[in-house]
């Protein structure tokens, strides 16, 4: 008896030791310490450096939320590659068009090269994004301020859209930091009654406006962050629905 008492309290020394050697690792590769492959799967990490949870707000699928601000994330059935796992920023909104800009399809081209032509434009930073695909040769931009200025249409808060080459120029020579300035090549667009259709299939999860959203440091996770926040508030809603025998 004293034997077999001695092994499984081994046992379980062992276990509690893989344990705490797995939670270290994890740690590790959480902080990006651990060593990598190439062949090493990293959806872990990515998760960790999402966007913050702050600008995942209760999302809605009431038609009658749409507006300019309005943000639209993909659902998981969207395959079209257009749309697929986007984001997307509603910059108008009529009885004639709704109008929008993809927000996480960052690309590799540096900002620089697009604006060599402008003043002190080969010495801003950041990346071209591609904003939808109609229009793909037109430049959208929109630009965080304090307080509006002549030649720019506010959106939402201190989210504007610049109108005006003239704003366009002088923001470009300040050298603005991507945290409150973006350029878009293209746009998405739409008729009320086919954004409305899509949202009624399911296509389309409406959330709130929200600036961190639109200016965020890691686009490239955007689209998991949010659609992971709805995911997991249906779940929550299922589990609060009565059971019934």
């Amino acid at each position: 008896m004293r034997l077999r008492a001695l092994c499984v309290l081994l046992t379980l020394v062992g276990i509690a030791g893989f344990a705490a050697v797995e939670k270290v690792k994890a740690l590790r590769e959480a902080n990006g310490n651990a060593p990598t492959s190439p062949h090493s799967p990293r959806p872990f990490r990515a998760v960790r450096k999402m966007v913050p949870a702050s600008i995942v707000p209760i999302q809605s699928n009431d038609v009658k939320d749409l507006a300019p601000g309005t943000l639209l994330v993909a659902s998981r059935g969207i395959i079209d590659p257009n749309f697929a796992k986007s984001v997307v920023l509603l910059i108008h909104y009529d009885e004639i068009e709704v109008e929008g800009l993809i927000l996480n399809r960052r690309t590799t081209a540096p900002l620089s090269t697009l604006l060599k032509d402008f003043k002190a434009g080969n010495e801003i930073s950041g990346r071209v994004y591609i904003g939808g695909p109609v229009q793909p040769r037109s430049m959208f931009s929109l630009l965080q301020l304090p307080t509006q200025q002549e030649g720019a249409e506010r959106i939402f808060d201190k989210v504007y859209l610049v109108k005006s080459k003239t704003l366009f120029d002088e923001t470009v020579s300040h050298r603005p930091a991507p945290s409150i300035f973006r350029v878009y090549l293209g746009c998405a667009l739409w008729t009320p009654d086919q954004l409305d259709k899509e949202v009624a299939l399911g296509a389309w999860f409406i959330f709130p406006p929200a600036a961190d959203a639109v200016f965020t440091e890691d686009p490239d996770s955007l689209w998991l962050q949010m659609i992971q926040k709805t995911e997991m508030n249906i779940a929550r809603s299922e589990a609060q629905q009565p059971l019934h025998f």
